[in-house]
This record gives C-alpha cells, sequence and structure tokens, in this order.
C-alpha cells in the first residue's frame, strides 16, 4: 500500500450573523464561543463610536469583564502593542470592530496570542473580513501576514449601510476581481504543477457570481446591497481558507494593485493628494486588464463594477496613466514566486500600454 503523509489544516468560522440590528446577539454569540468572561473590544476612534461603546454596552450589562484599546493604521507595532495590552488583561476574547486595519491588527493578535476573536465590520471594503490573512502597511507599501479566520462574525448591515458607499462598491470590486484570481490559479495548476482545490475556486468564483448575479440591486443606501456584498466577502474568505493560501482571491490583479502600492502617493493625479484608491478599486481595475490579457469576458467585469459604481480607468481610480503603465509592466515584481498570466517576467512597457488602451483604462 501506498504510503500518504499528506495532512492540512483548514479554519473555519463557527458562526455567521448578518442582517439588520445584529450586534445586539454580540453577547449572546459569546456565551456560545468563549469560556470566560473577560473580552477586549478593538477599534479605531471612528468605530468605537459606530458600534464599539454599544457592544461594551451590551457585554458589560451580561456581566463581561471588558476592555476596550484604540487603534490606527496597520501596522507591526499596533499589533504589538495591542498583543502586550491583551496579554496584561489575560483576555479570554478579542473582538475587532472596524474596517479592514481594526480587523487585520485584530485577527494579527489572536494568530499571535492563541485567542479566539470575533469580527464585527463596521464597513465592507474587502473581503478581510473573513479571511485568514492579514495587510500590514509598510514603509514600501503593504504586506500580506498569516493569521487566522474569525471564530465568529457578526455583520450588522443597519450599520454598514451607513458608512460611505464608496467602500461596499470597493469590496464588490475586490470580490469580483476572484474571476481574474481564479483563473490564473488553474494556469499554474497546468503549467506549475502547483496544488489546486476545486472546492477552493468553485467557492471564490461563487462569491464572485453572486456580486454580478445581484448588480442591479447593489447601490448606495440600500440595505439589502449590503445582505449581497457581504455574504460574498465572506464565502471569498472562506474559500481562502479552504485552499489555506490567497490563491482563490489573489492573482496578477493583486500584483498590480500592490504594485500601485508600492510606487506610493507619486501615482496620484494632480488635485487627489492623500486621496488614495482602496485596495477593492485597485483589484477591479487589475481584474479588467487581466481578464482582457487572457481574452476572457473583461467587458462583462468591466460593465459590472461601472453599475455598482466602482472606477473602472485610471481617471476615476485617480492615477496617472503613466503610473499604470509602470504598476503593470512591473506587477510581476510583486510575488515572483506566484505564476499568473503575467508569466515568469511580467509585460513589457509596450505591451502594458496597449493593454491599458485596448480596456479603456487609459
Amino acid at each position: 500500500m501506498e504510503r500518504f503523509t499528506k495532512s492540512k489544516t483548514m479554519v473555519f468560522p463557527r458562526e455567521i450573523i448578518v442582517g439588520h440590528n445584529t450586534t445586539s446577539q454580540i453577547a449572546d454569540l459569546c456565551n456560545r464561543i468563549v469560556r470566560g468572561n473577560s473580552a477586549l473590544i478593538v477599534a479605531d476612534k471612528l468605530t468605537k463610536k459606530i458600534s464599539g461603546d454599544e457592544i461594551t454596552k451590551i457585554l458589560n450589562k451580561a456581566n463581561y469583564n471588558t476592555k476596550q484599546k484604540i487603534i490606527g493604521q496597520a501596522t507591526v507595532d499596533e499589533v504589538n502593542n495591542l498583543i502586550d495590552f491583551a496579554n496584561k488583561n489575560d483576555v479570554d476574547i478579542l473582538i475587532g470592530v472596524g474596517g479592514g486595519s481594526v480587523i487585520d491588527v485584530t485577527k494579527l493578535t489572536s494568530y499571535e496570542i492563541k485567542k479566539p476573536f470575533v469580527s464585527v465590520p463596521t464597513c465592507a471594503s474587502h473581503d478581510g473580513i473573513a479571511s485568514p490573512r492579514a495587510s500590514l502597511k509598510h514603509r514600501a507599501g503593504s504586506v500580506s501576514k498569516t493569521a487566522v479566520s474569525p471564530v465568529a462574525i457578526i455583520a450588522d448591515t443597519s450599520v454598514i449601510v451607513k458608512a460611505p458607499y464608496r467602500m461596499l462598491a470597493s469590496g464588490c470590486a475586490d470580490v469580483i476581481s476572484n474571476i481574474s484570481a481564479v483563473k490564473d490559479w488553474k494556469l499554474a495548476a497546468k503549467l506549475k504543477d502547483e496544488e489546486y482545490s476545486t472546492h477552493a475556486a468553485v467557492l471564490a468564483t461563487t462569491a464572485a457570481e453572486l456580486i454580478i448575479d445581484h448588480s442591479d440591486e447593489i447601490g448606495p443606501n440600500i440595505e439589502k446591497s449590503v445582505w449581497f456584498a457581504v455574504k460574498a466577502m465572506i464565502i471569498s474568505g472562506v474559500a481562502m481558507s479552504v485552499a489555506g493560501s490567497t490563491r482563490p482571491a489573489s492573482g496578477a490583479e493583486h500584483m498590480f494593485s500592490h504594485m500601485l502600492d508600492h510606487l506610493g502617493p507619486g501615482i496620484l493625479l494632480k488635485g487627489r493628494k492623500g486621496k488614495r484608491p482602496l485596495h477593492g478599486e485597485q483589484c477591479g481595475v487589475g481584474a479588467i486588464m487581466m481578464e482582457c490579457l487572457r481574452e476572457g469576458d473583461w467587458e462583462k467585469i468591466r460593465d459590472t463594477l461601472k453599475k455598482i459604481g466602482a472606477p473602472t480607468t485610471s481617471q476615476e481610480l485617480g492615477i496617472s496613466k503613466r503610473k499604470i503603465i509602470e504598476a503593470l509592466a512591473r506587477a510581476q515584481e510583486i510575488r515572483p514566486d506566484r505564476y499568473t498570466i503575467l508569466g515568469e517576467t511580467g509585460l513589457t512597457e509596450k505591451a502594458a500600454k496597449k493593454l491599458a488602451i485596448r480596456t479603456g483604462v487609459i
């Protein structure tokens, strides 16, 4: 008999609660998933007011010993500070209340101190609310770190709908870009014999199709929009847990986005100082071009992004045409170990310019 030694660990949320006024269920949720009564609520200055204080009040009423910690950007220093604070206060569970930065710092802290955490998004700008990865800001852009999936998620649509709609549109664009990422993964499996999970790929594609199929119902100030978007983002995050990597949701389109981050503030058009594009917005535009490069239905991606109000051009992103071309030509430098439609050497500047013009990005 052939000896089989392969093993894999997959961690999924035990409970996912999505819907109107679900914040009120936080105490009952914690009662079900944690032993002990010491809870640490992590938020930023804004999300503390939006939901953090309410969650603290609910848990205090339920006899939890609660602490609050306010954080800034998602940096290594913030993670280390939160680790120290959590250890000193001997917390049993961490509750990340906020956007991507808050949730990423909380999940990395949870991973390091081996304590469960609950993800409570107050906006939905990308699929990090459920994924086992975290992004930290770095001098040269951002770096992705191994973390842990939340033990539970509470997504209150009545809260998220009040966030700027641009964030939701960005989150939808991030999920739509899974179409490009999965095709890159299949290509790597075929040409480089990379390990590939059909189940993870199906989940990631299903998440993207959920947004595409309901794009007519996604718009500003519509709580039902949040319902579709958040469910898709959670499915996308679960796909990464199944795969054990970001492969189902991160391909050449994400390399393009990360290269834009790497190029710094000099990429912005005049008058856009300090108003950088969101991660999902960049990935959506990247997905248009990568799908065109592989002769796929890039118009469908472009048209869906337009329908939900996400950027499809360099002008809408607020990025100069020259920097779009540079990021596209240098995207492969971000992850030279990850095989995609860009191949092993990436695009020439001439080919990048031609691609961006063909898709109307520039």
